[in-house]
């Protein structure tokens, strides 16, 4: 197994921005699908065609997702915070943009930046680090002040629901963290959120009175093969990966662009301008970065 380390090379710092860039995305084209393929029914077949590429590509590796290890309690406890979190994002954004989702979605690196430390002294920020986890949430705050000034009553309960995603989302990371459940492997580790998540979305689908049609256009299909291959089996699989392998503390903090990315694509979609106020934030987000993700001088 490969060893922990203390920093972020090169090749993390490259798969957080990838993971970054398609997650903001992600967020947009969520959003434009509901209106062909309901959310639970659209977030059911994702997972379960991830499900199904885990499993593939487990077998083709040799990878033995059912060895008893020990790990079966925390990877549950992970599945169900995972399945509820999205459950709150794919909701939330019937009632919300994805711009205003995503911003309240990512609040979870404070949640793991708080609560990490608890188990795992070697994940503790230090006062710039902190300095550097506010300034980018800061420039995400402040790319979209706009939207927030002008807040509608009738998009609260979807900033809620994205409010409880991102401290699900947080809580997930800290019971991988926590428990060591990130030494069990990245395609186990996965698989346990995935198979939760597929028994749980479509029985929720069916509760809430969703219609499920097999009929989608040329833009429905492409949309899930995005969400399915791309975001829900291979971005996932990647940062499963770097938490078993690079400081919770320090990647979590990159999520911090994936807002920013989410709102310059609903710009691009929307043929809305990008304007100063954005440019400067992407510069605060990136400063914050550096300064979270730098090697402490003491290690």
């Amino acid at each position: 197994m490969s060893t922990r380390k203390t920093h972020l090379d090169a090749l993390a710092i490259a798969l957080l921005l990838a993971c970054s860039l398609f997650w903001g995305f992600q967020q947009v084209l969520i959003k434009a699908t509901i209106a062909e393929i309901p959310p639970m029914f659209q977030a059911s077949l994702r997972l379960v065609g991830a499900s199904v590429l885990l499993w593939l590509w487990s077998s083709w590796r040799g990878v033995a997702l059912f060895r008893r290890d020990g790990s079966l309690k925390a990877g549950l406890l992970a599945g169900a915070l995972f399945a509820a979190e999205f459950a709150c994002i794919y909701l939330g954004l019937q009632h919300t943009t994805a711009s205003r989702l995503t911003v309240f979605l990512y609040t979870s690196p404070f949640w793991v930046a708080v609560l990490v430390p608890f188990w795992v002294s070697s994940e503790r920020l230090r006062g710039m680090q902190w300095a550097g986890l506010l300034c980018a949430f800061a420039g995400v705050l402040y790319a979209l002040k706009e939207g927030l000034a002008s807040t509608h009553a009738s998009t609260a309960y979807g900033d809620l629901l994205a409010l409880c995603a991102g401290m699900l989302w947080g809580l997930t990371t800290v019971v991988i963290r926590a428990s060591g459940l990130a030494r069990v492997g990245a395609e186990k580790l996965l698989f346990y959120q995935l198979g939760v998540s597929c028994l749980a979305f479509p029985a929720l689908s069916l509760a809430l009175g969703e219609t499920w049609s097999w009929r989608f256009s040329a833009f429905g299909w492409t949309s899930l093969a995005l969400q399915t291959i791309v975001g829900a089996f291979a971005s996932y699989l990647a940062w499963m990966w770097m938490l078993g392998r690079y400081p919770a503390t320090r990647i979590s903090v990159f999520v911090f662009l994936t807002p920013l990315f989410a709102l310059l694509f609903g710009s691009a979609w929307l043929h809305e301008s990008v304007t100063p106020d954005l440019l400067a934030a992407l510069a605060t987000v990136a400063v914050g970065i550096v300064l979270v993700s730098r090697r402490p001088a003491d290690i």
